[in-house]
């Protein structure tokens, strides 16, 4: 089988391997273990791997180069029309080779190739939407255009599209996916925690804007200054890495606030296994690996209720739901302090939720798309 991927993710070349951000390139190589041929799609820069990229495991691979597109100013757009004609081009020659097309959306090369695999009604098909599959959620003209086309199954034919959550009045070729970071072999029985004593927070993810990890570090700066024993690890980085940085000096939270950067998978799980609470106050969301993530070792999510994660979170009886206000968080998190009954059964159904999201189940069903 030709497998063809049409993804926005920038790649990154070291010898004869092509590195892309861990969790897609991760997530492809269980795709790829089901075909004979792949051919990726997508933007190449001539930086190193970083330690947040890893490599397809792909032999038989063949790479096609094309510009980075982005709209986000005027001189980018005017930057990016001139270079449509070469990426609709080389999309176009990719998916008339191919036997099965996926495309990574949302994402502008995701609506270039929402656009060509129209002209391809007979070819085999699936799609990844890895945002926020909410109709009624507030998204840029790009993504609800693709979603539009994904989901009329008179433009899109022979396709499966993969989206996070279960949503009500779907088109037919919608199909309700998740996924998945841990192996059934790493499950373990969930640590009880204490919540009277000292109480550990982490928040794992970029430093940017949309994770509003500022506010994170305000909630253990109030619960600090109410006389609670607490502490915030971040993990990951980010343009907001400086600007945190200085918050926590200029208010003396040292003690409490570490940024340790980013860090590698195995790090990251044991600190999940001791944690008592993530905090995760995301403006936009996708299926929040985050979030599983730390339900998986029975860490309780502090959450916003954006897309799929009410879902997840099952309406608040496996983790906190919040409005993105500091008061409001407080306030729910010694609202459940008072409960520590409650905390410790809401860890325990976190735990047993997450702990069915396997690598090994999410594997078998990439299996069943391709054969």
């Amino acid at each position: 089988m030709g497998f063809l991927v049409l993804t926005h993710v920038v790649h990154k070349k070291k010898g004869n391997d092509f590195y892309g951000y861990a969790p897609y390139v991760r997530e492809m190589n269980l795709w790829f273990k089901y075909v004979d041929r792949v051919v990726v799609v997508a933007p190449l820069c001539n930086e190193a791997p970083s330690n947040i990229d890893l490599a397809y495991n792909q032999e038989n691979l063949d790479f096609v180069k094309i510009p980075e597109i982005a709209f986000i100013s005027v001189k980018s757009a005017i930057r990016a029309l001139f270079k449509l004609p070469i990426i609709f081009f080389s999309i176009f020659q990719a998916c008339r080779k191919a036997s099965h097309i996926h495309l990574r959306c949302p994402g502008n090369i995701g609506l270039l190739g929402c656009l060509v695999q129209m002209l391809f009604p007979s070819k085999i098909k699936t799609a990844k939407y890895a945002g926020n599959w909410d109709p009624n959620s507030k998204q840029p003209l790009s993504y609800r255009i693709q979603k539009r086309i994904l989901s009329n199954t008179f433009l899109t034919k022979r396709m499966k599209v993969l989206v996070y959550g279960k949503w009500k009045n779907q088109s037919k070729n919608i199909k309700a996916f998740f996924t998945a970071t841990y192996t059934e072999n790493e499950i373990e029985p969930i640590k009880k925690r204490n919540y009277s004593e000292k109480l550990n927070f982490i928040f794992t993810g970029s430093l940017v804007e949309g994770k509003r990890p500022l506010l994170a570090i305000k909630v253990i700066e109030q619960l600090k200054d109410m006389g609670k024993d607490v502490t915030l690890e971040l993990f990951g980085d980010g343009l907001l890495k400086q600007q945190l940085q200085t918050y926590i000096i200029a208010n003396k939270l040292q003690e409490h606030v570490k940024i340790h950067g980013n860090k590698p998978k195995s790090e990251i799980k044991e600190v999940l296994k001791r944690a008592h609470f993530l905090m995760l106050a995301s403006k936009s969301e996708g299926w929040p690996k985050a979030i599983a993530e730390a339900m998986f070792f029975g860490t309780i999510p502090i959450a916003t209720k954006i897309s799929c994660v009410p879902y997840m979170l099952d309406e608040g009886k496996r983790g906190i739901l919040i409005d993105p206000n500091v008061e409001h968080i407080v306030n729910n998190i010694l609202n459940c302090l008072l409960g520590a009954d409650l905390l410790i059964e809401m860890s325990e159904l976190a735990a047993q939720w997450s702990q069915e999201y396997t690598l090994d189940l999410f594997e078998s069903e990439i299996k069943k798309l391709l054969i």
